[in-house]
This record gives structure tokens, sequence and C-alpha cells, in this order.
């Protein structure tokens, strides 16, 4: 663990750009007030992301508290530069609810989203995975054991 950490510290990661003006019209379209503790961690996780340094932060919280909102315009910021995301639940419900909150927050911007999980079947499971390696999609919901062991997303953010 030590070595990995020491690895991530020393290896440049990608640093994103500020906020572009399509980021600030998606969030604007959050249909909720934030709350302040969440507000705190988006714009931690952003700060974060704009830095050349690999990300390590994690958010925990409540049931309810805003934690999906935080990966949602995380995820967002990544897919603007190019980059494809894979969001890792430890559930298929969750993993489902993910798949389904990130499209319709999503439903007006170019980003193709998918989702790898045992609802579907296996012929889908492989033509989304095409279509990963290919760059063909940009965002994947997904149970964790639902990925191979071995997968790497053509240009990847994890979260």
């Amino acid at each position: 663990m030590l070595a990995l950490q020491a690895e991530r510290q020393t290896n440049p990661g990608h640093a994103f750009g500020a906020d572009t003006k399509w980021q600030a019209e998606f969030e604007h379209s959050f249909p909720y007030r934030e709350t302040p503790d969440q507000l705190t961690a988006i714009i931690d996780t952003k700060t974060d992301m704009e830095q050349s340094q690999p990300m390590d932060r994690l958010i925990c919280g409540d049931v309810g508290f805003g934690k999906t909102e935080v990966a949602i315009r995380a995820a967002f910021k990544a897919v603007m530069e190019g980059k494809q995301v894979a969001v890792l639940a430890p559930t298929t419900v969750l993993a489902q609810q993910h798949f389904e909150t990130f499209r319709q927050r999503m439903l007006d911007y170019p980003i193709r989203i998918e989702m790898l999980s045992r609802f579907r079947s296996p012929a889908e499971q492989k033509k989304v995975l095409q279509l990963l390696l290919e760059g063909g999609s940009t965002l994947l919901s997904g149970r964790t054991a639902s990925f191979p062991a071995m997968f790497v997303l053509r240009t990847s953010a994890w979260l």
C-alpha cells in the first residue's frame, strides 16, 4: 500500500481545466438546492481534479445527502475533457440507480452512458465493453463485480 501511494505521489496525473460554460449550465440545471457540505465537497473535488497530482478523495455521508450529485459533476467535468468515466457501485440496484440518474441529468449533452450488470445479457455486456474499448461510450455505470479483472478504459477516470 505504501509503494502504491508513493507511486501515485511521484507520477503526475491529468490536470483538468477550469469549468466551462457547459459545466456552469449543467450545474445550474440541478433541480435542488445544494447543502453547504455538498457545495464544499463539489468545490474540493473539482479543485483536486484541476491539479496534476492524482486525486485521492472519498466522499461519504448518509443516504440522501447528495453524494451522487458530487460524482455526477465530477464525471461531467471529466467527460467534457474527453475522458471515459466508470462509476462503480457495490450492488446491482445501486448501479441501476446511478445509470438512470446520470442519464437523466446528462440527457441534454452529447454523452453516451452505458451500464454493466446482471440486468444486461452477456451479448449486451460484450457490446458495451467493445464500445468502451473503441471509445464509443463515455460514461459507464456498473457493479464492481461486473468489470473484467484487467479492464482498462481508453482514457479513464474512475469514480
